[in-house]
């Protein structure tokens, strides 16, 4: 399961089509942004879900966030406040503002979507992200209690790998520019 799938699995699709709106995109470059930059949310969560405490920290995220109210009324991602939860998400994904801008040049360079679009479509799309997971997790309930076997329960196969440009390769990019 890639990251589109997880969104539309979990009944994203017209939140897929709120946020085409809210930035000023059709479907097709929607679907491209969202290949370019699923990759790279996958690898910052696979990272921060690779010990114990960081499993925690998504479980309680999950369990007490309320994500799932962005899948369930996606008329909400055109709020300030949706926008402020999906910085806070990012911060917690990729651990500074810069891994997230270079993350939006990457997808930028890679679909040829400006890179001003991007960097306000990525925390609408974290903000889904967390939706999608909270919904496919039950809200973090069918999550293990350690990163060994079956640890992250329904997301363990969207997680486990690490294809594409993920939080590795961010860092890598940020670290060029300072």
């Amino acid at each position: 399961m890639d990251f589109l799938d997880l969104l539309k699995s979990a009944g994203g699709d017209k939140g897929i089509g709120e946020l085409a709106g809210a930035v000023g995109l059709g479907s097709a470059d929607t679907n491209k942004l969202i290949g370019a930059l699923g990759p790279a949310l996958l690898g910052g969560l696979q990272k921060n879900t690779a010990d114990d405490s960081g499993l925690a920290g998504l479980r309680n995220a999950l369990q007490s966030g309320g994500h799932d109210r962005y899948l369930d009324n996606p008329e909400l991602l055109r709020e300030d406040a949706t926008r402020q939860d999906g910085n806070n998400i990012l911060g917690h994904v990729f651990g500074s503002k810069d891994v997230s801008r270079n993350v939006a040049a990457h997808a930028a360079s890679e679909t040829g979507i400006d890179a001003g679009i991007i960097k306000q479509a990525l925390p609408l799309l974290a903000s889904l992200a967390m939706g999608a997971m909270n919904k496919k997790s039950s809200a973090g309930q069918e999550l293990g209690t350690s990163t060994g076997k079956d640890g992250l329960g329904p997301l363990g196969d969207l997680l486990g790998g690490g294809d594409g440009f993920g939080l590795d390769d961010a860092l890598g990019l940020a670290k060029k520019f300072f």
